[in-house]
């Protein structure tokens, strides 16, 4: 369990990483935490000529949040740091919830939001959680950026949108409006393992109560995370009582595809997707209350 032979790079500024991205192509790959990346280089799945270190560009250890409420979050910023920042836990608490879920501390305490997203895996909370919160990634190479939605990202398992000298350089969450609920659950073999299925939802009530935004999204699901946008539509108009998330988990349970596991068939993950859409839902209808 020893990586093949490759030429390392620790540069300092971002500019340097994506020309050396834009040298090597297909055969440099960035590090961050390496959490995936080095198990995968362990075992030679992943054998990269030249890796790029990105721990010493300080300019990509960010978490700030902008005037108008968005969430920054830059490539180099640890689960750890996003998941007890005070405003994330006032401002964006889906997203500390669900982080919370997110293997185990000493992972979180080295691995990136960024680098998690990159690494696409279905079974995993973030990419789902991104979707609930309608997050947009800023690309850049050399010479420019392009922004790209979350829902657009992800193309299939451990592929994304991301171009051959492109890097994943901020992650970009808008403020939830006031009114807004949101919920996390999960069901697991193991506190740590990945979910057997999981599910997001942000749900904003009206002056009236009833609901005007309604977003839910699913890890486990599919070869991507699956935003089930017709169960979530069916929620606009309701008055978020407990009848009105019967009809919704179904439709969820249909717009799913799941591929099933060692631990969960399909027809499990189906069955875990109704039990677990009408609890997220009523949590999160709670809080918008």
């Amino acid at each position: 369990m020893k990586p093949a032979p490759f030429a390392w790079h620790a540069p300092e500024e971002l500019a340097a990483a994506l020309a050396l991205k834009a040298v090597h192509g297909g055969e440099a790959r960035f590090l961050a935490g390496g959490q995936s990346l080095v198990p995968a280089m362990n075992f030679r799945v992943a054998q990269p000529a030249v890796l790029v270190d990105l721990n010493r560009v300080a300019t990509l250890d960010k978490l700030e949040f902008a005037e108008d409420g968005t969430l920054v979050i830059g490539a180099m910023c640890r689960y750890r740091r996003i998941e007890r920042d005070a405003g994330v836990l006032r401002r964006l608490p889906l997203l500390a919830e669900a982080l919370a879920e997110v293997a185990h501390p000493q992972i979180r305490t080295r691995g990136t939001l960024a680098g998690n997203l990159c690494h696409a895996d279905p079974a995993s909370e973030m990419p789902a959680v991104m979707l609930a919160l309608d997050a947009r990634f800023v690309l850049r190479r050399q010479g420019g950026e392009r922004e790209v939605a979350a829902r657009d990202f992800f193309l299939g398992p451990l592929a994304t949108a991301l171009a051959e000298d492109e890097i994943l350089a901020e992650i970009h969450i808008p403020a939830l409006p006031p009114g807004t609920g949101t919920a996390f659950l999960e069901v697991a073999r193991r506190r740590g393992d990945y979910a057997m299925m999981g599910v997001a939802a942000v749900l904003q009530r009206g002056p009236d109560g009833r609901c005007v935004v309604a977003r839910l999204a699913l890890c486990s699901a599919g070869p991507t995370p699956v935003a089930a946008e017709r169960a979530a539509a069916s929620l606009v108009g309701t008055r978020l009582a407990a009848a009105d998330f019967v009809a919704p988990a179904a439709q969820a349970a249909r717009e799913i595809d799941p591929m099933g596991s060692v631990q969960a068939s399909p027809a499990f993950q189906r069955h875990l997707a109704c039990v677990l859409v009408p609890r997220v839902l009523a949590l999160a209808a709670e809080r918008a209350a």
